[in-house]
């Protein structure tokens, strides 16, 4: 629960996909289930967003006012300029500018405190993901953080977050680490006996998330284990791609793509894997591994940033070099031939995701935003 000495006000919230968005993700529930709080507890919580087809352009969303400011093309201009104008007016107290895509630069024309709020920051991995002109200037743009935002207080949801913005430049006295919480799954969670012989992966299809990393240790694994099964769960632009490699690789009859699903179908598909894979580059935090561990399920992930924050190596589950196959493999082999194993890491990824509440995160936005007042 918030602090009874953390007084509400008026958050003016800049991020640009909010929880309706067709391509939100960890981020965007991350502010969500944040700021849904924050608006019940007495905040006044506005959210500038980008438009989508069938988005309408004011909506309350968990308790908060989404508006929409159009396309890309002309986002990104309305969003400086109603910032600009609406905190000239006096209608926010402070800026909270979520740092996961291209940076807003509030600082350089916000009338009140500004709190950076960072999942992630690209830096070269944006040239994995999308085009060389369009990582180029997500790259250029990231360098100008440490001269516009100094000064200003960061809140980051990893340590690997953290360390990202002091390699940058930003004082390590600036940051506060907030680790996202997860909804306790409604289900029945049984660590006490071994699980089928299934692999799970849950998350967007993104180049960057390499699930096609996942598809190559399984393919190793096929003819070992000849009855274990894939789950994909989730839904993006690397799904035709992925299909048709199952299919290269001989596992398109036992590869199930569910796509996007609702949080009680994707808590049951995941208690019913004994591994989720997330062989992902890089990422902020590591939400779907937590909620991973809430249902009982140890993780093999990347070695990464993130990633090895929220995976406990040898107790909640694996971390593998990036794109190292073979170790991949390998660690997904452990875990589906030894029972005993498996049941020890699925009673240690349980413990483990009881620690994370988004209660608590909410209370340490709550104290954000007013140490960022109170600083000025």
């Amino acid at each position: 629960m918030m602090s009874s000495a953390v007084s509400p006000c008026r958050v003016l919230v800049l991020n640009e996909r909010d929880p309706s968005h067709p391509k939100a993700g960890g981020a965007e529930i991350h502010v969500s289930e944040i700021f849904g709080r924050l608006a019940r507890q007495g905040f006044a919580v506005t959210h500038f967003a980008s438009g989508f087809s069938g988005g309408d352009e004011v909506e309350i969303v968990n308790d908060v006012e989404i508006r929409r400011l159009g396309g890309l093309a002309r986002y990104y201009p309305r969003a400086f300029w109603r910032t600009a104008h609406e905190t000239r007016l006096d209608r926010f107290d402070v800026v909270v500018e979520c740092l996961n895509k291209v940076p807003f630069y509030s600082p350089a024309y916000s009338a009140v405190p500004v709190l950076a709020l960072c999942h992630h920051l690209f830096g070269e991995v944006a040239f994995q993901q999308v085009s060389w002109a369009i990582a180029a200037t997500v790259w250029s743009s990231e360098r100008l953080i440490p001269p516009l935002y100094r000064g200003r207080p960061f809140l980051a949801i990893s340590e690997s977050s953290k360390a990202d913005l002091m390699k940058r430049g930003i004082p390590e006295a600036d940051i506060l680490v907030s680790h996202p919480g997860i909804e306790p799954p409604q289900i029945d969670v049984r660590t006490d006996r071994p699980r089928s012989c299934k692999v799970a992966y849950v998350g967007r299809l993104e180049a960057y998330k390499k699930i096609d990393v996942m598809l190559h240790a399984m393919a190793r694994l096929k003819d070992r284990f000849p009855q274990a099964a894939i789950t994909i769960i989730g839904r993006g632009p690397e799904q035709k791609r992925l299909e048709s490699l199952a299919k290269t690789l001989g596992l398109a009859d036992r590869t199930c793509f569910a796509g996007f699903v609702s949080n009680a179908e994707r808590d049951r598909l995941l208690a019913e894997a004994r591994v989720c894979v997330c062989p992902s580059e890089k990422e902020g935090w590591g939400l779907t591994v937590i909620e991973s561990n809430a249902t009982g399920t140890p993780v093999v992930a990347t070695d990464a940033d993130g990633l090895r924050d929220s995976v406990r190596h040898g107790e909640t589950g694996f971390l593998v070099d990036d794109e190292d196959v073979q170790g991949f493999a390998q660690r997904i082999g452990e875990l589906l031939a030894d029972d005993a194993l498996a049941v020890e890491m699925s009673t240690a990824a349980l413990a483990w995701s009881r620690r994370f509440d988004w209660d608590r995160a909410a209370g340490d936005m709550a104290r954000a935003i007013a140490n960022a007042r109170s600083a000025g």
